[in-house]
């Protein structure tokens, strides 16, 4: 048995940034992860990180008060007001503090670092490195966290392990058990405090930008520990993703000035009442179903895909600041940015809702934190503004590690409960004996992908009842499938197929929370657009959906948005 005060489970941005507060404070800390640390998906973010820096010149000056505005807009009013003013309160000093790290951003003529514009905000204030910004902010904290550990030698890293279950005791974390990839054993952790930073659920979908570890099971430990999961059925699509690979073609592109064009070669977007003003810039919500009713028009070249041009930008532009989309559109589909048209479609992207925190990070679960795309802190609500995401990793990250070490000072580490964390192993270790003795006859793979279609089809850009229905009754005929799910290779050591039977177990819990919320939130708000219900309804719908766990499935309730700094208006830009 494995013994420390803290665990975080998750390598990412969140994870790693809660990791310096520990280390700094010399908590003796695990960081378990999937992945080596700097693989995560932090690391795919392109497009840029907000904060109110002031570094373009504008006639009105940006602050936190016009970040929060914008942010609380774009989330179509369903965000908690507390957390976002916290969160863009802090945004500029986040910033400077991973710049002076050693973060290269793009630099204005004068040193500052640049800033671009980004859908929904009324400044330009995404910072960025290229069009690899979360690539460099990842590396940039990791070797923070390399050089911390050099002197304080208090973080330990399980690299390619994957957690199985939260152990709790009386409402309060004891510990939790992880499976070694490369032996295939189990091992039990003993711990007094853990923070869930592992990401979002893309890979419910098929058509999705995330890496393939982002499918929801972080989430899914907890849900089945008992903590609530928040609005799961927010799920973002992103306008530009590579036709045929969902590759993600960064929002950079358009807040450079690049265009979306049918196949007339026309600026369609302006022909929609609400992106008309807004153009290329409006909220990926916003551009992604107005690029779906383009494309049901007959206006898509081959009936799929429309066209990003960047060419009006000029190649010296295109290679300083979107080197990146260059390299994909090269590499994936064989089209030269610089001098060609990029075929595009939206995609699954990002996961509004997750593990349901306060404002500090805490769960109802005593010793239980969530940061990043896990958690649902509320700051995205029903549509997360481009450049967001990042910046909640590093503010929400650090609250998270700071709270963590309040709560170890504060509580008395817990005592005698070897025998309990014993107990919790042994279970483990008999259910998956239990899936090697199955004989069944149903393939891990084929089913994770009959899953994905479900929700692309069904749970998607546009929904109505009756299809959300039909997948929600298509999903939990996945779920009774998979317990016939038979494991054909018997050995220990990195048996991908037990791993992903563990993450399509998890995956389709995840996956009933979001067609669940979907179906019982009768109206339109951000990304969930109902056909059958297209207006926004606060009377009945400016309110949370929590999803619970029972062994008979999701059990739902609602509980209030946090409001105070801007009272919700009609949605327009």
């Amino acid at each position: 048995m494995y013994s420390f005060d803290a665990v975080i489970v998750g390598g990412g941005l969140a994870g790693l940034r809660a990791a310096y507060e520990l280390a700094n404070n010399k908590i003796k800390t695990a960081v378990i992860s999937k992945v080596y640390p700097i693989r995560s998906h932090s690391i795919a973010a392109q497009g840029g990180v907000n904060a109110p820096l002031n570094n373009i010149e504008r006639e009105i000056s940006d602050d936190w008060e016009k970040h929060a505005y914008d942010t609380i807009k774009g989330s179509d009013y369903l965000g908690d007001q507390d957390a976002i003013i916290k969160m863009c309160k802090e945004a500029a000093n986040r910033i400077y503090e991973i710049e002076h790290w050693g973060c290269p951003f793009s630099r204005t003529n004068d040193g500052s670092i640049s800033q671009r514009p980004f859908g929904g905000q009324g400044f330009p204030r995404t910072a960025y490195a290229a069009d690899r910004t979360g690539h460099a902010m990842l590396h940039t904290l990791f070797e923070q966290i390399i050089r911390i550990n050099e002197d304080n030698n208090c973080l330990t890293f399980f690299d390619e392990w994957f957690v199985t279950r939260l152990i709790v005791e009386d409402n309060s974390i004891r510990g939790l058990i992880a499976l070694e990839l490369k032996t295939g054993d189990l091992h039990a952790f003993k711990t007094d405090a853990v923070i869930i930073a592992t990401g979002g659920a893309g890979r419910l979908y098929g058509k999705s930008t995330n890496a393939l570890i982002n499918t929801g099971t972080g989430m899914a430990i907890a849900y089945l520990a008992g903590v609530d999961l928040k609005d799961m059925e927010f799920i973002q699509f992103h306008p530009t993703t590579l036709y045929g690979t969902n590759i993600l073609v960064t929002e950079g592109a358009r807040g450079e000035g690049a265009y979306l064009l049918n196949k007339n070669g026309e600026r369609f977007l302006s022909n929609y009442d609400d992106s008309k003003k807004s153009m290329e810039i409006a909220p990926r919500d916003i551009v992604s179903r107005n690029m779906i009713k383009e494309i049901k028009k007959g206006n898509a070249i081959n009936g799929q895909y429309l066209l990003l041009d960047l060419r009006h930008i000029g190649k010296q532009a295109i290679m300083e600041r979107l080197p990146g989309v260059v390299e994909l559109a090269g590499k994936f589909a064989g089209i030269n940015a610089i001098t060609e048209q990029i075929p595009v479609e939206p995609g699954q992207h990002y996961t509004m809702g997750g593990i349901d925190t306060d404002a500090d990070c805490r769960t109802k679960i005593n010793g239980l934190y969530s940061a990043g795309e896990a958690a649902c802190v509320s700051v995205h609500g029903a549509n997360r503004l481009g450049g967001n995401s990042l910046l909640e990793t590093i503010v929400f990250g650090a609250i998270a590690g700071e709270n963590m070490v309040k709560y170890l000072s504060a509580n008395k580490k817990s005592n005698n409960t070897e025998i309990f964390i014993e107990t919790a192993l042994k279970e483990e270790k008999g259910e998956i004996s239990q899936i090697f003795e199955r004989d069944g006859k149903e393939n891990v793979f084929n089913l994770f992908e009959e899953m994905n279609n479900v929700l692309w089809n069904n749970v998607g850009i546009f929904r109505h009842e009756t299809q959300l229905k039909e997948g929600l009754e298509n999903l939990r005929g996945i779920k009774e499938r998979s317990s016939n799910i038979g494991i054909r290779y018997k050995g220990k050591r990195f048996n991908f197929e037990l791993y992903w039977l563990l993450e399509l177990i998890g995956s389709i819990d995840i996956a009933e929370t979001v067609i669940m919320g979907a179906i019982e939130r009768k109206e339109s708000r951000g990304s969930h657009y109902r056909n059958d219900y297209p207006k926004r309804d606060d009377e009945n719908y400016l309110k949370h959906t929590i999803a619970s766990y029972s062994p008979e499935g999701a059990k739902l309730s609602y509980k209030p948005v946090t409001l105070g700094f801007i009272e919700p208006a009609e949605r327009k830009y």
